[in-house]
């Protein structure tokens, strides 16, 4: 091979490579357009069930709310409270529910979910506790000083709770390859305020599945 051939093919293989890469470049600058232009954004109903990933998410906070506040409405402890209390409805306070999962779980929003479930029921009352207490008693505190007397509302008038409702919530996860399967376990427990006695305890668990293609990008 003379010095001229090789310096052909050299530049014959240089112009090949440039061309593959030209055309990859061409390729994923294609895709990402085509990627760009397919993203849609669309409103669904609140109460649709999409599920993106094995994470907790909002129908699993109303779905499991709703399903153990029926439970625990379904225990004797009611009808033995309004027996007991001349058919006074009991009321009750919801205390900490705590996250031992291993994601971030909105836990406010889930407490609104019982809250909700159970105050429709129209089987027991509830009443505030923790920041939300402490706010409205500074606000009564403010209006023992600055609101006229036949509007004030009462210090020592609050009414008390005879049950309160505690709980967490756990997960465990197991991977293998492209499946992934996270499980989640509710623990609620209502306590009676005046005994200790537990009045009720639920659970409730739930199984997510996710397989990953192992050829997506």
């Amino acid at each position: 091979m003379t010095y001229q051939d090789f310096r052909a093919l050299h530049r014959n293989s240089s112009a090949r490579v440039k061309k593959v890469l030209a055309g990859c470049v061409t390729l994923f600058l294609l895709l990402g357009v085509f990627s760009c232009a397919s993203t849609q954004v669309s409103r669904l109903d609140t109460d649709t069930t999409v599920d993106l990933s094995t994470r907790w998410n909002d129908t699993d906070s109303r779905l499991v709310a709703k399903d153990m506040i029926s439970d625990m409405l379904t225990y004797p402890w009611v009808e033995k409270f309004r027996e007991k209390h001349k058919g006074e409805t009991p009321t009750v306070i919801l205390k900490r529910v705590q996250n031992k999962s291993h994601v971030h779980i909105a836990v406010d929003t889930f407490i609104n979910d019982l809250r909700r479930a159970a105050l429709r029921s129209g089987k027991i009352d509830f009443v505030v506790g923790g920041v939300v207490r402490e706010q409205i008693r500074e606000e009564r505190r403010d209006q023992d000083i600055h609101a006229r007397e036949d509007t004030r509302a009462e210090m020592g008038q609050e009414t008390g709770a005879d049950f309160a409702l505690t709980g967490t919530i756990s997960s465990i996860v197991n991977q293998a390859g492209g499946k992934r399967v996270t499980f989640y376990q509710v623990d609620l427990e209502l306590v009676n305020m005046q005994t200790n006695e537990i009045a009720w305890t639920g659970q409730k668990k739930i199984k997510k599945v996710m397989r990953r293609n192992k050829f997506a990008f």
